[in-house]
């Protein structure tokens, strides 16, 4: 088969929908030799270009080429320079997110990965211009695609609940956790890191994108109430202040409890560093109102970090007994469950067994290997009942 895969995210941290197609590739890179894959992206600069296929390690492999398209925007890419490509060298399979090219060929079987839909749950919580174009295409894509890829049976419940699609359709291939995830970290790995990020001694973190369905208020509220008990901890959140949609209620909730020299920002951090971050923190915090999977859980987990999280399902399937929850929308309740782990250390020990095990449930490589077997029952019209 020639397969075409959507790379667009990866250069460009974008933290979930980055690593899932970034870890996705690598291992179609190890585990196939056979079929011919066309990465498409609009990354244009050679040296970036050459990272990303030094990350990937494709250098060597002849059955993978990077298709570099430029474009002026996403709207067209997906309602011209794909399409037209596509017609002159047409794919078997093409693997996108979200939104599938217009005017694709009916000769070209398409699969999109739908990572959530909190759009339809917080529409409050996005932007005006984003929230037409979802429901306007996002309809349309589900409807024309021929597999959907879902990270967890509750996304896979939520598109049937928003979009009536067969069940059929949907088929749950699971995120996992990247290979560089080890508990055992040299003391100088993790001193160089906590210079890197200027992290404080102790501290409580968060990781992962700073959007209003993160729920960054309550957590920043809590850690005020939390400070008055334990004054020498402090709170990290890792993420890049100057993304898109990025939640301004973050910056009046600091400046309303006065939490400037306690809340540190590090921005984005690198994928080399992230296993040492979670290990040097005390705590890792989740508060998300809404999620499609929630990978820092199980890199937290892998790095031997106890984990807490808000008590919504996505978070109770992927983590089981493994993490504390709490009420995402009551402070009172986060700030109650960070002090268990903290002033218990027979139950931090526990949670950090409990996530041992937790861990070996996910895998990359069988990510692949179930993306793969989808490509196989598209190309030939096959039902997966998974």
């Amino acid at each position: 088969m020639r397969i075409g895969i959507d790379i667009r995210n990866i250069g460009k941290k974008r933290t979930g929908d980055e690593a899932v197609f970034f870890n996705l590739v690598k291992n179609l890179a190890e585990l196939d030799n056979n079929n011919e894959y066309l990465l498409f992206t609009d990354i244009l600069d050679e040296n970036t270009l050459n990272e990303i296929k030094n990350r990937l390690d494709i250098e060597s492999k002849k059955n993978f080429q990077i298709i570099s398209l430029p474009t002026a925007n996403k709207f067209t890419w997906n309602a011209w320079t794909l399409p037209q490509y596509l017609k002159k060298n047409p794919v078997d399979i093409y693997h996108t997110q979200y939104i599938l090219p217009f005017l694709a060929s009916k000769s070209i079987k398409l699969v999109t990965t739908i990572h959530d839909v909190s759009f339809n749950a917080y529409p409050e919580m996005i932007k005006i211009t984003d929230l037409f174009f979802l429901k306007l295409l996002i309809p349309w894509s589900l409807k024309r695609a021929d597999k959907i890829i879902a990270p967890t049976k509750f996304t896979k419940d939520e598109i049937i609940k928003y979009y009536k699609i067969d069940p059929e359709k949907i088929i749950i291939v699971e995120n996992a956790v990247g290979e560089n995830f080890e508990k055992d970290i040299s003391p100088e790995k993790l001193a160089a890191v906590r210079k890197k990020y200027n992290l404080p001694e102790k501290f409580i973190l968060y990781l992962g994108t700073l959007q209003p369905r993160k729920n960054i208020p309550v957590l920043i509220e809590a850690f005020a109430s939390l400070i008055g008990e334990e004054s020498y901890i402090k709170l990290v959140i890792a993420g890049n202040r100057e993304s898109y949609n990025f939640d301004k209620k973050i910056d009046t909730a600091i400046q309303k409890y006065s939490l400037e020299k306690k809340v540190y920002f590090p921005g984005f951090i690198d994928e080399e560093d992230k296993p040492a971050i979670f290990k040097l923190a005390e705590i890792f915090c989740f508060p998300s109102l809404y999620e499609g999977f929630g990978i820092p859980i199980l890199e937290s987990m892998a790095a031997g970090t106890p984990v807490i999280a808000s008590n919504i399902p996505t978070h109770k399937e992927i983590s089981g007994i493994s993490a504390l929850f709490f009420n995402p929308k009551d402070p009172k309740s986060l700030l109650e469950t960070m002090l268990k782990v903290l002033n218990d250390t027979r139950q931090e020990e526990e949670l950090i067994a409990r996530s041992s095990l937790q861990c070996q449930r996910f895998s990359w490589k069988q990510n692949a290997e179930k993306t793969l077997a989808i490509y196989q029952k598209a190309s030939t019209g096959m039902i997966d009942k998974t």
